[in-house]
């Protein structure tokens, strides 16, 4: 090895155990090795701050039972069961944290006036107008705002994995009821950002899992991203991630759309996927109880005026501070949401100390 590469590595390491002492990981260390059993027996955390990944831990513990779950989740989707140990690289389904990647994907072609929040969904599909939903904006599919009462998520995510094409998802939400007028009713569900994924393949003429690919994927190197090769893609639930992808597209959100110097979203994009949308004349309809009384952007909750967060059906909990200038990923797989959201909380509340010290 020449002197160069000598040098190098001793700044390398010089730098990580610089990072390391700033981060007091005891608590967090302590918290995820006793919150992973009711966590599904696996589980990832990896911080970001200052440019660089400033803390990376998992617990892997399952136990019989856990195991036994998994396999009979993996049997009804019709897959074999992984069963390995969670790290940095670990594909699974994110669920719901998908919400996150769709929007910023939405909010590309609002950056590059192809597309106006204020549009109407009903210039781009039809049949929306034809069963009286088409003057649903985009901004209010991006926030849960359609208006339209939307059968609970397992269901919803059903009916698109049964659709024989896009044009068949967005007919099956066009039969759907109204429960309010749109924008004063606020109902968590798949419908919004299937509308909008919808919208984004007529302007484009390219399915989903390609834009997001081209758009997202490829430029923040996400290289185990995608939303599957399913006949219809789930913008709102139907992505596969690992923490190390998602990382990264935090810390492009959390440097306000910049990534490896590269502009993948504006100023402006990030500033209005954060703004509060479910204000005191909009009624809530449904919130999942691990959302508490969080507020919501586009495909992000607002946790409070600082931090963001989209956390998934499967446990996975994402999550920017922007006041304390950090990103954090906990992966996981799971189905028991009871003592999420206290979790969640907790969970940040620790990292929120750490940082900096």
């Amino acid at each position: 090895m020449d002197i160069k590469k000598i040098f190098l590595c001793a700044a390398f390491l010089l730098l990580c155990r610089t990072v390391s002492a700033q981060f007091a990981s005891s608590k967090i260390d302590a918290w995820l090795s006793a919150n992973a059993g009711e966590m599904g027996g696996r589980v990832v955390l990896m911080v970001w701050q200052n440019g660089h990944v400033v803390y990376t831990h998992s617990v892997n513990d399952m136990n019989r039972r856990q195991k036994f779950v998994d396999k009979m989740i993996a049997r009804r989707q019709g897959k074999t069961a992984g069963l390995g140990d969670f790290t940095t690289t670990s594909r699974v389904p994110v669920a719901s944290c998908s919400k996150w990647y769709s929007a910023a994907l939405v909010m590309t072609f609002v950056d590059e006036g192809k597309l106006k929040l204020t549009d109407s969904v009903g210039e781009y599909l039809p049949v929306l107008t034809q069963h009286g939903k088409g003057n649903i904006t985009i901004s209010e599919c991006l926030s849960h705002l359609t208006g339209i009462k939307a059968p609970d998520l397992k269901e919803s995510i059903e009916d698109m994995r049964t659709a024989a094409s896009m044009d068949d998802a967005i007919l099956t939400i066009a039969n759907l009821p109204a429960e309010g007028p749109p924008g004063k009713t606020f109902h968590y569900s798949n419908v919004g950002l299937q509308i909008a994924g919808a919208v984004l393949e007529k302007i484009s003429g390219k399915s989903f899992e390609t834009l997001f690919a081209e758009r997202i994927a490829k430029p923040l190197d996400m290289k185990n991203t995608d939303f599957g090769k399913g006949k219809v893609a789930l913008p709102a639930g139907g992505a596969y991630s690992t923490p190390e992808d998602y990382l990264g597209f935090l810390a492009m959100i959390l440097n306000k759309g910049v990534f490896n110097n590269k502009r993948i979203l504006s100023e402006s994009s990030i500033a209005q996927m954060q703004v509060n949308r479910c204000i005191a004349d909009v009624k809530i309809a449904y919130a999942p109880a691990e959302a508490g009384r969080f507020g919501y952007g586009y495909g992000e909750w607002v946790m409070d005026g600082k931090a963001v967060t989209s956390p998934g059906l499967f446990g996975s909990f994402p999550w920017i501070n922007n006041e304390k200038k950090y990103a954090a990923f906990m992966m996981t797989y799971y189905l028991k949401s009871a003592g999420r959201h206290e979790r969640y909380v907790e969970l940040k509340r620790l990292v929120d100390d750490a940082v900096g010290k």
